[in-house]
């Protein structure tokens, strides 16, 4: 871990590697010579949760068990080619652990976050608009950008282009690990221009120097007695809206947010992101959210995806 973290993602990612081993494998085999670490003894790790009753780790917490598989391979890969070990490496997935274990994507239940229904956010942005706050603000924010939370919260002013309209997150605070530009609405650049203007962070939290708290935007949405609700689920509102009433292609609605396109030749032929016809669409974007709240729920139009 010592020789890679300079290398890792963020601090964040070094504290959740020295927490997944010292919590799940250390009280396992962590006393063990690295040279004798076999399939018996990764196994051992994944079947029973250290310090718990005996239960299926691998079934029970499948995400947490597949990150520790995978961080056991790397570090047994890193003694190999440092001579500690030899041998094929006994938590490799492939050919091997999938011969003992089933695919996690067969154990994930999957979990939708809870989203707003699109023809029902203009009367919901009329009353968040009326609401003071940074919380409030960093919400509306984040619906108008259609952005992750961590990447509203943690967004810098360095990272404003006021002149060019843009956000620019840059890649190691984005899940993809690529930069990400957003452009900016009259609506979105206005909410910054109300922003204090001291300090690093646009959306401040209470402590000085701070960011606002992940679950701010949560508590506001629970005041407003839409406590069901997710922050990221305005994401798919976004995405439902995109889908349904308006005829922008596929991949620029993907593009927006922030999505990395799977299909390997189609990644090729989309080099570039998009950028002027992203601003159509968040401009459409914005433009639908301050709509009539009555009119948005009678007629649903199909904009033709200006090209």
């Amino acid at each position: 871990m010592a020789a890679n973290r300079a290398g890792w993602k963020n601090d964040k990612h070094a504290a959740q590697w020295d927490s997944t081993i010292a919590t799940y494998v250390n009280p396992v085999i962590g006393d063990l010579p690295v040279q004798a670490i076999d399939t018996t003894a990764v196994m051992s790790v994944l079947e029973q949760e250290a310090g718990k009753p005996p239960r299926p780790f691998w079934q029970a917490r499948p995400d947490s068990a597949g990150r520790v598989r995978g961080r056991i391979e790397t570090i047994l890969n890193w003694a190999s080619a440092r001579g500690y070990r030899t041998g094929d490496n006994p938590a490799r997935w492939r050919g091997h652990i999938d011969r003992l274990l089933p695919a996690l994507s067969k154990l994930r239940k999957v979990e939708h976050h809870a989203a707003l229904p699109y023809l029902e956010l203009p009367a919901f942005l009329t009353t968040l608009r009326v609401r003071d706050g940074v919380a409030a603000r960093a919400l509306e924010f984040t619906i108008l950008t259609a952005a992750r939370t961590g990447e509203v919260i943690g967004a810098r002013r360095a990272e404003f282009d006021d002149h060019a309209r843009m956000w620019i997150i840059p890649g190691i605070r984005m899940k993809s690990g690529r930069e990400h530009r957003v452009p900016l609405s009259d609506r979105a650049l206005k909410i910054l221009a109300t922003m204090p203007s001291e300090g690093e962070f646009v959306f401040p939290g209470r402590q000085p120097g701070s960011a606002l708290s992940n679950m701010a935007m949560l508590e506001t949405l629970k005041q407003m007695g839409h406590g069901d609700l997710t922050t990221h689920g305005f994401r798919s509102t976004f995405r439902d809206w995109a889908a349904e009433m308006t005829a922008y292609p596929h991949e620029l609605q993907e593009m927006a947010l922030a999505h990395v396109v799977s299909d390997k030749v189609e990644a090729a032929y989309r080099r570039g992101d998009m950028l002027e016809k992203r601003r159509r669409l968040m401009v459409d974007w914005a433009a639908y959210c301050a709509s009539n709240p009555r009119r948005s729920q009678s007629v649903v139009p199909i904009r033709a995806g200006r090209k």
